[in-house]
């Protein structure tokens, strides 16, 4: 019974009809609508909240509140099954440029004017930004934009759930400080701007190479001789 009182209010909670920040109706109301136990409820709720869609919070005016799906668990999740598998990083790698690849060849044939500002406006955020954290940062949030902006939402969210293991992969794995870093970080910024004039010309075939050599090249420069590194190392 707890786990169909859990469905009942995971449905209303992904279909919006339970928005983000609402409380949860009492658990009187809830029992009597349910037709449950007081612990038979509060037993869904262990359910909805390990699953992060509610948060239970303590005192007068606590409760359950609705906390709606979120990308960063999933992809948190995703991290730990790949770190139970074995696996190493050059395979995230791999299935980054297997998502980014077709994303970039699909918005160069639909792209439209208000992308093309969003991705220079990207572009000079990250030429300006001189901290190497938030340069990395940068970098990574331009090519969540590529992905997201070609629109599939699927394509997306499996692409933002390998982001994290990346981005840590290029904070742990390579100094980002010093003449390397430099060269690495003009010659980004060169490719990303390419990447641009060639979504502008719709030419959907130069900017799948541009980015499968861009992606080859990252992947070289970030794990070098750590090519066999696991996610677990990376993330323990």
């Amino acid at each position: 019974m707890a786990e169909l009182v859990a469905a009942e209010l995971r449905k209303q909670i992904i279909r919006g009809e339970l928005p983000e920040g609402e409380a949860l109706s009492s658990e009187t109301e809830l029992m009597n609508r349910f037709g449950v136990s007081r612990p038979t409820l509060r037993e869904a709720y262990r359910v909805l909240e390990s699953e992060r869609l509610i948060v239970i919070r303590r005192g007068a005016n606590g409760g359950a509140r609705v906390q709606p799906p979120r990308r960063e668990v999933a992809a948190r999740y995703a991290g730990f099954i790949l770190e139970y598998q074995g696996a190493s990083v050059r395979d995230v790698y791999e299935a980054r440029a297997a998502l980014e690849v077709p994303s970039v060849g699909r918005l160069a044939r639909g792209r439209s004017e208000a992308d093309l500002i969003l991705l220079t406006e990207a572009l000079d955020r990250y030429d300006s930004e001189y901290d190497p954290q938030g340069s990395i940062r940068l970098h990574g949030e331009f090519h969540q934009l590529v992905v997201r902006l070609a629109g599939n939402e699927t394509l997306t969210l499996l692409s933002e759930m390998v982001h994290h293991i990346i981005e840590t992969a290029n904070v742990t794995l390579r100094p980002n400080v010093g003449p390397s870093a430099e060269r690495a970080r003009r010659s980004t910024s060169r490719t990303h701007r390419k990447l641009v004039e060639l979504l502008r010309d719709r030419d959907a075939g130069a900017a799948e190479e541009l980015w499968h050599r861009h992606l080859g090249e990252a992947e070289g420069y970030v794990l070098g001789d750590d090519a066999a590194a696991s996610v677990l190392d990376l993330l323990a």
